[in-house]
């Protein structure tokens, strides 16, 4: 299944995507794509419920505003510098241990929203990244169990204020958690969607400018090992975001360094995951 989540922001329905591209509205289902939704097998449920209704599901029009593909999750959680290439670049060693850093889920919006610059910014940074979502509470899980605790993948632009991440103390978060700078999807797609997570194209370009074009097998640690990972040192709770790192080609990394401006309109797709489009804007009261 390809989940979506439709209409006002943070006011958004239920939906899914169909094979033939129709959009469908399964508000009647009850539920959104929430923790609450993915703890009880939300995902086998709504299968169920679809083979039976879906035939009365009203149609959602392709001019619809889509939403981030999840509910606002407990939290976001990032792998840094996690492509060999995207390490290269920023002129550092390939980490031995997961780089893992937090984004406010506030940050979180629709794929085709407008990307804010922050108030006071001078440094606003691009990252195309495969980003999956947990699907059922995970602690100190083992490496071979660890796919069957992922719910589905989404593309995720991992937007970064660097003058905030570098020079504002080293801590990644504040240059992380602007509103705006996760916006996620159009989809969440199941697992059986995906012949292969870790052998995905992701691209991204800014005013038609292709900067980032690689593939998800460059990742230094795989999906299995991150979530195993990750859950030596917290539980994860189901509609959890992970995302898993960017290639090569960021702003910070081209030489000279280049970021966004007013106007700029940032583009970006993975394999089998769909594509979004944001403009940025400048902050505004």
């Amino acid at each position: 299944m390809k989940l979506i989540r439709f209409g006002t922001f943070e006011a958004e329905k239920p939906g899914l995507l169909l094979l033939d591209g129709r959009m469908i509205d399964v508000s009647a289902f009850g539920e959104d794509y929430n923790e609450a939704f993915f703890a009880t097998d939300g995902l086998v449920r709504l299968a169920a419920w679809l083979a039976q209704n879906e035939d009365n599901c009203p149609l959602v029009g392709q001019d619809v505003r889509l939403g981030a593909c999840v509910a606002r999750p407990s939290k976001i959680i990032c792998i840094g510098l996690n492509y060999a290439k995207h390490a290269a670049e920023s002129g550092v060693a390939a980490p031995a241990e997961p780089v893992v850093f937090f984004k406010s889920s506030t940050a979180l919006c629709g794929p085709n929203d407008d990307v804010v610059i922050p108030k006071n910014a001078t440094k606003t940074d691009w990252e195309v990244e495969l980003a999956f979502v947990v699907g059922k509470r995970a602690s100190y899980i083992d490496e071979a169990n660890a796919l069957s605790y992922i719910a589905g993948y989404c593309l995720h632009n991992d937007y970064s204020e660097r003058a905030f991440q570098l020079e504002r103390g080293g801590q990644w978060v504040k240059g992380k958690s602007a509103d705006t700078f996760a916006p996620l999807g159009p989809f969440l797609a199941t697992p059986d969607e995906l012949p292969d997570p870790q052998n995905l194209q992701l691209w991204l370009s800014v005013n038609g400018q292709r900067l980032q074009d690689s593939n998800t097998s460059d990742m230094i640690f795989d999906i299995g090992h991150i979530i195993t990972y990750l859950s030596q040192f917290m539980t994860l709770l189901p509609g959890d975001v992970v995302s898993t790192g960017t290639p090569a080609g960021v702003g910070l990394g081209l030489k000279p360094p280049r970021y966004l401006t007013p106007g700029d309109v940032v583009e970006l797709g993975i394999e089998h995951l769909g594509t979004q489009c944001q403009t940025a804007h400048a902050y505004q009261k």
